[in-house]
């Protein structure tokens, strides 16, 4: 009678006042908080080692799977504290409907996995859309745009979620853009990239998922895609670590790096 007695008294409860909507002071406010946090986090990253797995899977148009392409790699730092990266394992790609373009692995590398810092604030529009709960965290859901394009460069297009409390991303969807040779027939698929907290700090990239139907002149491609980041540890070392774009060179039986999505010549 315990339990009957508390429904029947929380019934006389009034109703809890919706929080109301933030201002657009307290928004702006969000918005340079949360860039300074995801720059705090962009730092912390380049100091921590993680695998990534990619599997890429292409359809035609009636749903009949084709070729993939598989890339397992670490992302490491070499005994003189050099950030760097290892090919684990990379089967022959067999992808006959799209190659992948630089555009694509610049995309892997920097848009998927997007951070909003704030020195990355400036090119980007930046609209509050409303609060949201996703998996229980109180987030503030944005619309995120580049406000123009420079040639070379890729930019983020879609939605983020920010945690209220910690104010970093911990989701972003949307697809990759950016200026395109005239005459290029290549298209992006949208994707969800989801963030788990790495040692009670910060969000870090776990998950990217695709799985669009590009339209091509050519005709629709289907195309499936997942990246995971996975066993982040954070390096510890007496040397000075430095950045860069090197690579380590893979072994000779290596496929080579992959190519955007855009039709074979026919």
């Amino acid at each position: 009678m315990r339990i009957l007695a508390l429904a029947l008294m929380a019934s006389y409860l009034p109703l809890a006042a919706a929080k109301p909507e933030p201002t657009k002071e307290e928004i702006e406010k969000v918005i340079t908080n949360f860039a300074a946090k995801e720059a705090e986090f962009a730092k912390a990253r380049e100091t921590y080692t993680y695998r990534q797995t990619i599997k890429i899977q292409e359809f035609e148009g009636g749903g009949q799977a084709r070729g993939r392409f598989d890339l397992v790699s670490d992302i490491i730092f070499s005994p003189e504290g050099k950030r760097t990266e290892r090919i684990v394992r990379a089967p022959s790609p067999s992808l006959v409907l799209v190659s992948l373009s630089p555009e694509d692995e610049q995309d892997l590398r920097s848009v998927q996995p997007f951070v909003l810092t704030t020195k990355d604030l400036p090119k980007y529009q930046v609209d509050y859309l409303s609060k949201e709960k996703l998996d229980e965290i109180d987030c503030y859901v944005f619309a995120v745009k580049p406000k123009k394009m420079e040639s070379g460069q890729r930019y983020f297009q879609g939605q983020v979620w920010v945690d209220d409390q910690d104010l970093q991303i911990v989701k972003s969807f949307g697809r990759a853009t950016g200026i395109l040779k005239k005459g290029n027939d290549q298209r992006f698929p949208k994707f969800e990239t989801w963030r788990a907290q790495v040692d009670g700090k910060y969000w870090f990239p776990v998950l990217t998922k695709a799985d669009d139907t590009l339209q091509f002149a050519s005709g629709p491609v289907g195309l499936k895609m997942q990246v995971k980041y996975e066993d982040y540890k954070q390096f510890r070392s007496t040397t000075t670590i430095t950045f860069g774009d090197a690579v380590e060179t893979p072994p000779a039986n290596t496929p080579p790096a992959p190519k955007p999505a855009k039709p074979p010549k026919r």
